[in-house]
């Protein structure tokens, strides 16, 4: 298997916590530091998308100062 072939794949990884309704002027008028309120609690399961297809759910993790997603379930497993 050719592994530098596959280390030139760029794959889009995109992980969405919640969502939130809001007029464009309100989002224009927040400022860094500005909290968005989610529909979503903090113990509620993730949604992880590659090319914005979605592959799996998780957990958001803290560790120190930086935040990470662990995988809990892959697709193939939402589908059965």
């Amino acid at each position: 298997m050719n592994l530098q072939a596959i280390n030139r794949v760029t794959v889009e990884i995109t992980v969405v916590l919640g969502r939130a309704h809001m007029p464009v002027r309100q989002l224009l008028k927040m400022g860094r530091g500005a909290v968005i309120d989610l529909d979503a609690k903090h113990e509620d399961e993730c949604w992880i998308y590659a090319n914005g297809e979605l592959v799996a759910r998780g957990e958001i993790m803290i560790v120190g100062e930086r935040i990470g997603v662990s995988v809990t379930r892959m697709m193939s497993e939402l589908q059965v």
